[in-house]
């Protein structure tokens, strides 16, 4: 397949493109509690662990059984679980140094309690129908599982992964080898309303499986990016795309060529995975369009042609959006970058 090299020009500096007409969503109720479970974890007794447990089930019901078999993968425990006893005794005595340095980065969650409840009132704004996650409940969890997830009952955080990019872990070799920098950079505080907001996108409108062209895979990730955006219109768009200020404004600054080269290349309908994932999968950059360009490049490409649809169709709902077929976004919105 015919590929051509192609050098950004990027110049530092933030580009967001705002919305100007941001609906006032302050007399909206929203109920949302912050549960800090990390820190009735962390003082159990570790001599009485059953014990402990159980009294922790009676104020964490349901995220407690969420906790320990889909964030620990652990299997049942009970008085005669020596084994998994140990482990969960071990990962307490090695993690509590995380616990310490996160006592100090979250010493005050105000201010994210804040940002969460707002997207929260965009979310019923937007999505009257949708129930939103009564709580939000921060934990810490192993570095190489899960970080943000949606429960049954909340909206779960995985402090351990938004300790501020310079954290030592991170920077560590053993760190490095899991999280590299391209991705450790976006470990901030900053980093959990947006990807709180991600999940309830994702719990609206499930992504569907199965095999479909590169435009339409963009046309996806860009309905969900867009979504986004309304949601969290206080948001810099660095922090929503995950790029950053410098490769978001060579975007902006190359979206012709960007458009070209997927034209030029015949990339557009092509199904096959090893031909389409470095444009829709996390990475440095994209090497076919240059080191400074960012990773899943194809994201920033199906968000345009969806702004260029909804210019269009401004009568659609957010819900409306989510459901049209991609096929049909990309054909009726006429994207054609200059």
């Amino acid at each position: 397949m015919k590929r051509t090299a192609m050098a950004f020009l990027l110049v530092a500096g933030l580009f967001s493109c705002k919305d100007k007409n941001v609906p006032d969503v302050s007399r909206i109720k929203v109920e949302l509690s912050v549960l800090r479970f990390e820190q009735d974890f962390f003082a159990i007794d570790t001599n009485q662990v059953m014990g402990s447990l159980n009294q922790l089930g009676e104020k964490y019901p349901l995220f407690l059984g969420d906790y320990l078999f889909n964030i620990m993968e652990l299997p049942g425990i009970s008085d005669t679980s020596t084994q998994e006893l140990n482990l969960l005794k071990k990962f307490i005595n090695d993690y509590r140094p995380v616990k310490d340095s996160a006592d100090k980065v979250f010493r005050n969650f105000r201010a994210i309690e804040k940002d969460v409840k707002k997207g929260l009132q965009f979310v019923k704004y937007y999505f009257p129908a949708y129930k939103t996650p009564p709580q939000l409940i921060t934990y810490i969890g192993p570095m190489e599982g899960y970080s943000d997830v949606i429960t049954r009952d909340a909206l779960a955080v995985g402090l351990q992964l938004h300790m501020g990019s310079n954290y030592s872990l991170y920077r560590s070799s053993l760190g490095q080898s899991v999280f590299p920098d391209y991705i450790s950079r976006r470990f901030t505080p900053d980093y959990i309303v947006v990807n709180c907001m991600k999940n309830i996108i994702n719990d609206i409108a499930p992504e569907k499986g199965g095999s479909k062209p590169l435009v339409e895979l963009m046309v996806e990730s860009g309905k969900r990016l867009y979504v986004l955006d309304k949601i969290l219109p206080f948001v810099e768009d660095t922090l929503k795309t995950g790029y950053t200020a410098a490769q978001l404004k060579g975007c902006y600054e190359n979206e012709g060529m960007i458009w070209n080269f997927f034209l030029t290349n015949n990339l557009l309908y092509n199904i096959e995975p090893v031909n389409i994932k470095s444009y829709m999968e996390e990475a440095p950059n994209t090497p076919e369009l240059g080191d400074r360009s960012p990773g899943a490049i194809g994201i920033f490409v199906g968000w345009q042609i969806v702004k260029k649809y909804m210019s269009k169709h401004a009568e659609l709902s957010l819900n409306e959006l989510l459901n049209t077929d991609a096929k049909k976004i990309f054909e009726e919105s006429k994207y054609r970058p200059g």
